[in-house]
């Protein structure tokens, strides 16, 4: 029996995959085992029906969370090995351990970086840059090349043997017996593409018993599979995949064109740039290669490679602008190409209705963000949005909604962008269904069973009648019922308020009655309006900032939905806060709203500000004022009046808490605020009269003082103004 050929590549490298192709068609094998897991083997009939980038996806049937992708772009020497078999008739096999042992193992698998340490004995200080000018640009006969690799190996891998971890261990002597198994069954050559660092252990021949005592103890599960469309984006090392590479737009380009692929390259860079109509001119693009050119023979490169590009690109391209550079970077030297499956690929009945519903609505994956404006008046938005909802259900946040501002009640904004991990996600919710709808029906009806409080009652009533589920309607409203029954807090029961007046804001878009869903709000709100005043006494700063926090949303949701007799309710529960001994920040709150409506007068308001030193009563009536108080006369006087009213210590106690009144002011606003302060009527010395500048010197070291933090002398004399 003749020796397997060992050919120890890079991951994702396009020079390895180059070395693997030109190898198999020089040897021509019978057998093809490629570094991967086992239970993939039933998915490779298959490949002729994909669209690289695509990654196999296994999970166990028990536990789908539990899952692993394995990734192969088009430059992925693995790749190139199962696209030969396919065309040539050779078999391909997978030969790693299995995943039912593998996934979720976090074992220690070694830290060693063999290209790394290869590339600091070559004197270069980036290992990406020696492995593209060795192998990515390496014309050698493709069997010396991986020879040479292999001898390469075996030096790093004597030096820093006891660095490798047990979890590597296993793999190889797995690999190992999957190897012997294979010669005994197989006439004719076999082939091995497999990380470069395990052939030196391939190449060790250890016996059969030790190999076999390694693998005691595996794990045993049942694994599903399937393809799964992939992108270049997860390909990249940034995005945390840890074989990824730097730059797998780049790599995909040198796969692709061997010749000419400075001149193609600076070309594309050019037309990017175009794109988002910046300069770039074909003048700037033959540039730009001869820059690159010139800098990789100044270092002695065979010829330029990603970094000179970007430098060239850089300085002529972008005009010394890092950003116009990141541009690039993003849609070329990472690129935005998303694979694709074939129809006849198997998949679960759950992601086979999705696709399906993908393609009836007209709205494919992408990986790129898109905006998407729904009007629930059309049949096929309102089926869009209703697919969206369910998929958030179900843990897939395709789309997030946009309800930063109103755009009506017929009307919803979505950011949608597809990330391929989404296929875990919908893998793990198959369990709930065999289909979107009755999978989300599901997930929702047990989380209305679930719910213990109003506020996720009412959150899981808002989805259900979004998703336009009837079913999950009446289980959500009873768990409504129940909960509301059971509670006692006034602040919990008035926290469901939002989401309920949403809900019968769009209760009729969505098919459902929203005069059922207004009985429920009514129901909550005359509860909790009784027990908002004592629920907001003798509490603790936390539990009165989330206090204001329901006020506010309460507020809100009262006047959105409420009719004109539950809205008198709200107004009697705010006035009753306002006249309890209660904390200040939900009673200052309060104020304000009563007074912006014309429920209580200036004078009132001017009075209680003045009771207010040393209480959170002005944080809570100022709160989210910013814009308003720079714009509105009235507000402004009121605080102005106030401040001026101070005298010595009252000035000094009051300032702190100002100060904390204002602090959730952007900048910006804080800003505005000056500008308004300069704006208004600054009190000038009378004709002849001069300033007093021993008591404007005191002053302005007392308000140093204050600004610096630094407390008042107690024997300190204030002037008054």
């Amino acid at each position: 029996m003749t020796e397997p050929v060992l050919l120890g590549i890079r991951h994702h490298g396009p020079g390895s995959a180059r070395m693997v192709k030109r190898a198999l068609e020089q040897v021509r094998p019978a057998l093809i085992l490629i570094e991967g897991p086992p239970e993939a083997d039933a998915l490779l009939d298959h490949v002729h029906a994909l669209t690289p980038p695509v990654a196999i996806l296994l999970h166990d049937e028990t536990e789908p969370e539990n899952a692993a992708f394995w990734p192969f772009a088009e430059f992925s020497p693995e790749w190139q090995a199962l696209r030969y078999a396919d065309e040539n008739g050779a078999t391909a096999r997978f030969f790693d351990l299995p995943a039912a042992a593998s996934i979720g193992d976090d074992g220690p698998s070694g830290t060693v970086d063999p290209i790394g340490l290869l590339a600091e004995a070559a004197g270069f200080d980036d290992p990406e840059r020696w492995w593209e000018d060795v192998v990515e640009h390496s014309a050698s006969d493709p069997l010396d090349l991986a020879d040479a690799i292999a001898e390469a190996m075996v030096a790093v891998r004597k030096e820093f043997e006891h660095e490798v971890g047990e979890r590597t261990l296993r793999r190889e002597a797995f690999m190992r017996q999957t190897i012997r198994k294979a010669r005994k069954e197989t006439d004719g050559p076999i082939v091995v593409v497999c990380g470069a660092w395990h052939v030196p252990a391939l190449l060790a021949k250890p016996t059969v018993a030790s190999d076999t005592a390694l693998l005691k103890g595996l794990r045993r599960r049942k694994i599903s599979g399937t393809w799964v469309p992939w992108s270049h984006g997860q390909l990249a090392a940034e995005s945390g995949y840890g074989a990824g590479v730097d730059s797998p737009g780049w790599y995909a380009h040198l796969w692709q064109h061997q010749a000419d692929v400075v001149p193609r390259w600076f070309a594309k860079a050019a037309a990017v740039l175009r794109e988002e109509d910046l300069p770039a001119s074909t003048a700037s693009a033959v540039e730009a290669v001869r820059l690159a050119e010139t800098l990789a023979a100044l270092r002695e490169r065979p010829s330029a490679g990603l970094s000179e590009v970007n430098e060239a690109a850089l300085a002529v391209l972008c005009g010394g602008e890092e950003i116009h550079l990141r541009l690039v970077h993003r849609k070329l030297v990472v690129g935005e190409r998303l694979g694709e499956v074939g129809e006849a690929v198997p998949r679960s009945p759950l992601a086979a209705d999705l696709q399906r519903l993908q393609r009836k609505l007209r709205l494919p994956a992408d990986v790129q963000p898109k905006q998407l404006k729904l009007d629930l008046r059309k049949d096929n938005d309102r089926e869009r949005s209703k697919l969206l909802q369910r998929l958030e259900v179900l843990g897939v946040p395709w789309g997030r909604q946009d309800r930063s501002n109103s755009i009506g009640t017929f009307a919803e904004v979505w950011q949608l962008r597809w990330d391929p991990v989404f296929a875990v996600s919908v893998a793990v919710a198959a369990r709930h269904g065999t289909t979107v709808h009755t999978a989300a029906e599901t997930v929702l009806v047990q989380a209305a069973a679930d719910a213990q409080r109003v506020a996720d009652a009412a959150a899981t009533l808002t989805r259900a009648v979004g998703c336009e589920l009837p079913k999950a309607v009446t289980a959500a409203r009873n768990a409504l019922d129940r909960c509301a029954a059971m509670a006692t807090d006034a602040l919990e029961l008035l926290a469901a308020l939002p989401d309920l007046a949403r809900t019968v804001r769009y209760g009729s878009v969505r098919g459902t009655d929203p005069e059922l869903l207004r009985v429920a709000l009514h129901g909550l709100l005359t509860r909790g309006a009784v027990g908002l005043p004592l629920a907001c006494r003798n509490v603790d700063d936390d539990t009165a900032e989330h206090a204001l926090q329901v006020v506010d949303g309460a507020h809100e949701a009262t006047r959105l939905a409420a009719d004109d007799d539950h809205q008198r309710t709200w107004w009697r529960a705010l006035h009753a806060l306002v006249k309890a001994e209660a904390h200040g920040l939900p009673t200052g709150r309060a104020t304000r709203l009563l007074w912006e409506a014309g429920e209580l007068t200036s004078d009132d308001v001017a009075a209680r500000l003045h009771r207010s030193v040393a209480t959170a009563f002005v944080a809570g009536f100022l709160r989210g004022s910013a814009t308003l108080l720079a714009a509105d006369p009235r507000l402004f006087g009121l605080i102005d009046e106030w401040l001026s009213g101070l005298r010595g210590e009252a000035f000094d106690d009051a300032l702190p808490l100002l100060r904390r009144a204002v602090t959730d002011f952007t900048p910006a606003e804080r800003r505005l605020l000056g500008e308004r302060v300069v704006a208004g009527e600054t009190p000038q010395p009378a004709a002849g009269d001069e300033w007093d500048l021993e008591i404007a010197e005191r002053l302005a070291a007392h308000v140093r003082g204050l600004l610096a933090g630094v407390s008042r002398p107690p024997d300190a004399v204030i002037p008054e103004a």
